[in-house]
């Protein structure tokens, strides 16, 4: 799986862009609110994508945070939402707002998004509203807990997320045993997911 891409911005339009990596141009797809932020051609570009197979065609998708390429895959694991609409629902709200919506369980913000029915909504607020907790949290812990819970609250968060247990438990048991002095929840949160975005 391509994780991250960094090279130079060759080609850019709304429908995709191009980024050279030591010769090679890797076409990906980017939401909207990515292309906004994208530098000027011929400059250095890095990308945190996923990787998307489709009828034997690899496709990239491209955000430029992790947390824009979490809420991607968590889109995609969404009941009828597939690559066109996650991006296409990324692409009509900010990342902030729609973890906002999805919190207060607000359809018509989400109906607004061009192409977003009131079902594919329902299914969204129904599938998402205790994952996006977890971006949430990343904003509001504290930068110290109690020492017995760090490593438990941090797990609880990557699984709302959409980790599996497992992969998660060894991404934070990971990212502990480096760490010195012992982690915060947010530290340990942001370490594991380094570590499951990398593969």
């Amino acid at each position: 799986m391509i994780a991250s891409l960094s090279g130079m911005l060759t080609y850019k339009s709304p429908e995709g862009i191009v980024v050279e990596v030591n010769g090679v141009g890797y076409q990906v797809h980017v939401p909207v609110t990515t292309f906004y932020r994208l530098p000027e051609l011929k400059e250095q570009v890095t990308l945190h994508t996923h990787t998307y197979l489709r009828d034997e065609n690899l496709l990239l998708f491209g955000f430029l945070s992790p947390r824009e390429r979490q809420l991607f895959v968590l889109l995609l694991g969404v009941t009828g939402v597939g690559p066109k609409a996650a991006l296409n629902i990324l692409s009509g709200i900010e990342l902030g707002s729609f973890i906002d919506a999805v919190q207060r369980e607000d359809t018509a913000r989400l109906v607004a998004i061009p192409g977003v029915g009131k079902k594919t909504a329902a299914r969204v607020l129904l599938e998402l509203k205790e994952k996006v907790a977890a971006f949430a949290l990343l904003d509001r812990i504290p930068d110290s807990v109690a020492p017995s819970g760090p490593s438990e609250d941090a797990l609880s968060a990557l699984v709302n997320l959409g980790y599996q247990r497992a992969e998660a438990k060894a991404a934070v048991e990971s990212f502990w045993k480096r760490s010195d002095p012992p982690p915060s929840v947010e530290e340990l949160i942001k370490g594991a997911l380094k570590i499951l975005i990398k593969g």
